[in-house]
């Protein structure tokens, strides 16, 4: 049985543009399932670096306020997209933004949570390492498949951020960038988990982003047998149930 998730988008709406009324709606229908919200998924950080900050500083106060309402202490942020890969030209303007935001969310005493992920800053373990050591108080996601995406090898990035990190989140992908079910990939998914566990960690976040072709069904009953049946599902039911199975698996092995 669900009894957590992490918000993203709640009927079309993503969870960064609730209205306090779409929020309480929202976590009213949530208990009565009896689940809790463990994170909100925000798409904050995903701007240009020379986009404007006033907007976005709106938005975030408004997903602080939809935090509250859900009874959830963690929001997930990003590190912005740099133009034309001038990492080091725009380090300071990130960490001074990130800064604003911790600021922010200090008032309402919830915690910012970066995620890697491809294209911004922060999508090489090196840079996030750098933005926690400037701003420790950011806690860290680590997402093994964003990283296979970027050529960082996911053990390295562990042994240097695993100090930082809060929570994981359970995505696998093979060398050529296509997400797998955890255990499936080049993320080392076991010895991380078995990382993590070891260091106190006891959040995860299910995040499966595997492929859906609708017309997989109809291929399997025409006797086809190639790869697209191991890592392509005909429903994002099918994918989140292949998704959970491959982590208990990866569990029980670790």
């Amino acid at each position: 049985k669900v009894k957590m998730t992490e918000q993203r988008n709640i009927d079309g709406v993503n969870v960064s543009d609730l209205s306090p009324m779409q929020a309480m709606d929202v976590k009213k229908k949530l208990d009565a399932c009896g689940i809790s919200v463990s994170a909100i998924g925000s798409p904050l950080g995903k701007i240009q670096l020379t986009d404007t900050m006033d907007a976005h500083l709106e938005q975030l106060k408004q997903t602080c306020d939809t935090a509250e309402i859900m009874g959830c202490r963690r929001i997930r942020i990003f590190s912005f997209y740099i133009p034309d890969g001038k990492y080091d030209e725009y380090r300071n303007e990130v960490i001074d933004r990130i800064g604003r935001m911790l600021d922010i969310a200090e008032t309402y005493g919830l915690s910012l949570c970066h995620e890697n992920e491809k294209g911004i800053y922060g999508d090489v373990a090196a840079r996030c390492l750098k933005i926690h050591q400037e701003v420790p108080e950011l806690k860290c996601i680590f997402d093994p498949a964003n990283y296979i995406q970027c050529h960082q090898p996911t053990l390295e990035g562990w042994e240097m951020l695993h100090g930082y990190v809060k929570y994981l989140h359970i995505k696998d992908a093979l060398a050529d960038g296509s997400v797998v079910p955890a255990g499936n990939g080049e993320g080392h998914l076991p010895e991380i988990l078995k990382a993590f566990t070891a260091q106190g960690g006891d959040h995860v976040t299910i995040e499966p982003h595997l492929a859906i072709f609708d017309g997989l069904k109809n291929l399997e009953q025409e006797g086809n047998t190639s790869e697209i049946g191991r890592f392509v599902y005909p429903s994002n039911d099918a994918a989140f149930d292949a998704a959970c199975q491959a982590l208990k698996t990866v569990l029980a092995e670790s």
